[in-house]
């Protein structure tokens, strides 16, 4: 069986990790997930490498950043520690942020949160059910999350 986990954040200002949790067992219907909320992104690095420790398959990585510079380098450090615990375990994790100045509004803040969450969670379930190749035919298509897609370039 399957494990995927899920890790998010008391900071986030939307529940993503039940959309994720939604998604991957509609994606995965015969798999266990295990979700680890911290307080904040500097939190996830340590979350997800304790799942992957504890079985799970694969991770997807829910944040929320604030607007100051100070926020920015907190998402700096947790984007690196997430590289490092990738390295480490060779397992995929999912990092999934948005960013408080993607958008003027709290709607398009939501739209974004959502729309980033759904895709990823789909793509992660890929990785970790059809492995390494899952996502090739998609190449080149200028998919986006949280935004709609830009389209190839013929």
């Amino acid at each position: 069986m399957r494990k995927y986990g899920i890790v998010d954040t008391t900071f986030s200002r939307i529940d993503m990790g039940s959309i994720a949790y939604k998604i991957i067992k509609n994606e995965d219907e015969d798999c266990e997930i295990v979700r680890y909320t911290v307080p904040g992104i500097k939190d996830i690095p340590v979350a997800a490498k304790k799942l992957i420790e504890e079985g799970c398959d694969g991770i997807i990585t829910l944040g929320w950043v604030g607007k100051t510079a100070l926020d920015k380098y907190s998402y700096l450090a947790s984007s690196i520690g997430i590289i490092i615990v990738q390295i480490l375990t060779s397992k995929h994790i999912i990092d999934v942020t948005v960013h408080e100045d993607e958008a003027d509004d709290e709607e398009k803040l939501k739209e974004i949160a959502i729309d980033r969450t759904i895709k990823h969670a789909k793509n992660l379930v890929k990785l970790v059910k059809e492995g390494k190749n899952a996502l090739t035919k998609y190449a080149g298509k200028g998919l986006r999350q949280g935004y709609r897609d830009a389209g190839e370039i013929d």
